[in-house]
Parts: structure tokens; C-alpha cells; sequence
């Protein structure tokens, strides 16, 4: 059984930070956390092209209460979860992201997301014309100790992570993206 790598500790907090579990996050992620552009586009430019996307659960289920809210969604509305870790010019991941997509977001223009293999999403969510984005939230994450990917064994306990609620068409989709521990950037995130 699949489970999530990474969970949320208490409520996701806007920006700006005042308090987040009596931590902040570190002073060079800070702006990663922070940046509005598209995640993939300024990782894409950190590794000089050398980057990739590994998936590592995607399928039909219920989301979690949490993001449920997010997403007004009634309790037994089911998404498309996808789950991937994104590599840089490194062997080690720099991020997992996790999203969610409700079955009404993947009807009409928006088909194409329903088969997105190895893509990054936020790649084609910010070619589109129409794409909106609310609010970046923050949160400290956990490791979850059922998750036993070989790829996390270097992962730190804990993790900073940012979410966002996009509208495509006006549909609503949550993508959550968890800064890793193999994530060391030299230089804030292009502009």
C-alpha cells in the first residue's frame, strides 16, 4: 500500500510569516517558498535543463479533509492525486509535490491534465492563458513513517512546503510543493 511521503503539521499559514509552529523556515528557501513564478520554470533554470520527474503515485481517490476545504469539495468527491518528485542536476530529489485535481476540473479543455505521465503539471498550468492563482500558503511538514521510499532515506524528519489553489477555466486544483533536504539552492529563484 502507497502511502504520502510527507504530511502537513497544523494549518497552512499565509504569508506573512509570523509563526508557524514556533519555527521559520530557513533564510535561502525562504524565497523559493515565497515565489510566485512557476516552481518548475525556476528549477528548470537552477540545474541548467537537468531536470526531471519521477511519479510516484497517481490514481483516483478521496483528498484529505484538509484539502477538501480548500477545494470546496463534499466529503466523498474524488480527484485525480498525483504525487511526483522533482530532480534538479542532482541524484538526490530537491522537491515533492502533490496534487489535486477534482474530477469536474478534468472535464471539457481540461482533459489533457488527466494524463500528464512524466510532465510537470506546473510547466503546463503557466503556458495557459487562463490560469489563475490564489494565495501561497506555508506550512512545516512531517515525514510520514509508513512511507519507505528509498529515494527519502536522506530526507530530514521535517520539511517546508508551500500550496497553492490555481483556476484553470475557473476550476479550482490545489498543488502543495515540499522543499527537500537534497535542495540546496546557491541563488533565489528566477524572476
Amino acid at each position: 500500500m502507497y502511502h504520502s511521503p510527507f504530511e502537513a503539521i497544523g494549518d497552512w499559514h499565509p504569508q506573512p510569516l509570523e509563526s508557524l509552529h514556533g519555527h521559520t523556515p530557513p533564510d535561502h528557501l525562504l524565497p523559493w517558498l515565497q515565489h510566485k513564478g512557476s516552481l518548475t520554470a525556476a528549477l528548470k533554470h537552477l540545474s541548467h535543463g537537468e531536470f526531471s520527474v519521477q511519479i510516484l503515485n497517481q490514481g483516483w481517490h478521496i483528498p484529505n479533509l484538509e484539502e477538501r476545504r480548500a477545494l470546496n469539495l463534499k466529503e466523498r468527491t474524488r480527484a485525480l492525486i498525483r504525487e511526483v518528485l522533482l530532480y534538479g542536476s542532482d541524484t538526490q530529489p530537491w522537491v515533492y509535490a502533490r496534487s489535486v485535481l477534482p474530477e469536474r476540473t478534468l472535464a471539457g479543455k481540461s482533459r489533457y491534465l488527466r494524463s500528464l505521465d512524466n510532465r510537470p503539471l506546473g510547466e503546463l498550468l503557466f503556458s495557459q492563458p487562463d490560469i489563475r492563482r490564489g494565495p501561497i500558503v506555508l506550512n512545516r511538514l512531517k515525514r510520514n513513517s509508513q512511507c519507505q521510499l528509498a529515494e527519502l532515506d536522506q530526507s530530514e524528519a521535517h520539511a517546508w512546503g508551500r500550496r497553492s489553489t490555481f483556476w484553470l477555466h475557473d476550476k479550482p486544483l490545489l498543488v502543495a510543493e515540499t522543499f527537500l533536504s537534497g535542495f540546496n539552492p546557491h541563488k533565489p529563484p528566477m524572476t
